[in-house]
């Protein structure tokens, strides 16, 4: 579906580009929030990564999906927005190795779906920019590691490590957040 709307848009119909921003605006702008942590410039990032995507058209080769273009052109439009801020992040390593992950697997089963979602979201807020791209890609939008290295540029054995020491880092935030929860209620 997506190349025949490619098609048109390259013949000449501007108005088809908008199947794309509808089908793609929502995971756009959420790789974006991964990675610049903030709404407005979220929003921004996927701005400009459609009207990239939308005059580089003609230079896409279509060796892989439109999707995975289009979310390599939001990383590296969310990338280059993090270069001009003063971005900070902690990291928080001597925390990783003191965590039961039982405890969390139990607490977050016990959330409402929507509870899950607003707590892993907001647990991707606080990571790394790559961390929380890596993982959103891989868990939430269940994309492959070959699609993730073409999206990021990260090499296969990269992405790994990033996994790994994301979920890890990705057990602590959540175990703190629902921990301040907790002691809110209590």
């Amino acid at each position: 579906m997506d190349s025949e709307y490619i098609g048109k848009v390259l013949e000449g119909d501007t108005h088809a580009f908008r199947y794309f921003i509808e089908k793609y605006r929502d995971m756009a702008y959420s790789l974006a929030m991964s990675l610049v942590k903030n709404g407005p410039i979220a929003e921004e990032v996927t701005q400009d990564a459609f009207l990239k995507a939308y005059k580089s058209l003609d230079k896409f080769e279509q060796r892989s999906k439109f999707s995975t273009w289009l979310y390599k052109i939001v990383t590296n439009e969310g990338l280059k927005r993090i270069r001009k801020k003063d971005f900070k992040y902690t990291d928080d390593i001597d925390e990783l190795n003191n965590i039961n992950y039982s405890d969390v697997n139990n607490s977050v089963s016990e959330l409402t779906e929507q509870e899950q979602k607003y707590y892993i979201n907001k647990g991707l807020e606080k990571l790394l920019p790559n961390d929380s791209l890596v993982l959103r890609l891989f868990y939430l939008d269940e994309k492959s590691l070959k699609e993730i290295s073409e999206i990021t540029g990260f090499s296969n054995t990269n992405i790994k490590t990033i996994l790994h020491r994301a979920r890890k880092r990705f057990y602590t935030v959540l175990t703190e957040e629902l921990r301040h929860e907790i002691k809110s209620i209590l």
